[in-house]
């Protein structure tokens, strides 16, 4: 098969990189800026909002508003602080040399689901964007819901000039990319690297990897499969 023809598409946040990584960069901000308006201690700010990450995921702020004895009013501006704010973040380097040894060979994409503005932001942070074809911000395209609707699979591809046979997707959600990417009819790749293999259920994807320097080949494989069977029938 022609490399020219084939691509690889990746979803960005817990494949690329962990996501875990962009909200510390979030609660570093957030410690920053109550340490500036309220003299906090910036650093005992963050490990408190760290803290709170074990038993109260996603009301962390919340937590760190009471800790401190601060106005409950102010969580809205430190949400608005954690999108908003520039995130310090670097790809891991597996994952740089991943896309370095694919991209000779194959078209790249990233196709990430999230508000388009704070994605971009992740996008440059990391500098992904040298390392790649094309970035597509799902919710741009489509009805706006984002994976696992098909047209920012689509458009991914259209950028491309690839069609769904020849191309790969791979991904940590099983069912915005997983199941997304196969209803247009591309092969897939559960991607385990920061995220646990799931258990107790079926897995709709073609091939499970738990460590990203494996996709290459297990791609190279998922096509080269599919190109016989259309080849012999």
């Amino acid at each position: 098969m022609p490399s020219e023809s084939r691509a690889l598409l990746f979803d960005l946040d817990d494949t690329l990189y962990p996501t875990g990584r962009f909200i510390a960069s979030g609660f570093a901000a957030v410690a920053r800026h109550l340490g500036q308006v309220y003299n906090l201690d910036a650093s005992v700010v963050q490990q408190t909002l760290t803290a709170a990450s074990a038993s109260a995921r996603g009301r962390e702020l919340q937590r760190c508003v009471r800790h401190f004895d601060l106005p409950a009013t102010i969580v809205p501006q430190l949400v608005s602080i954690i999108r908003n704010h520039e995130p310090c973040l670097q790809l891991p380097r597996m994952s740089s040399a991943v896309l370095t040894v694919l991209r000779p060979k194959w078209k790249l994409a990233v196709v990430t689901n999230g508000t388009p503005e704070i994605q971009a932001r992740k996008i440059a942070a990391l500098g992904l964007a040298p390392l790649v074809d094309v970035v597509v911000y799902a919710n741009e395209h489509g009805s706006g819901a984002g994976k696992p609707d098909r047209q920012p699979f689509l458009e991914a591809l259209r950028r491309l000039n690839v069609t769904p046979p020849h191309a790969v997707f791979v991904g940590d959600d099983d069912y915005c990319d997983v199941f997304g990417a196969a209803r247009v009819g591309m092969r897939t790749i559960l991607a385990a690297a920061w995220n646990q293999r799931p258990t107790g259920r079926r897995v709709r994807a073609d091939a499970v990897v738990v460590r990203l320097r494996d996709v290459p080949g297990v791609a190279e494989y998922l096509l080269h499969s599919r190109w016989r069977r259309e080849r012999v029938a």
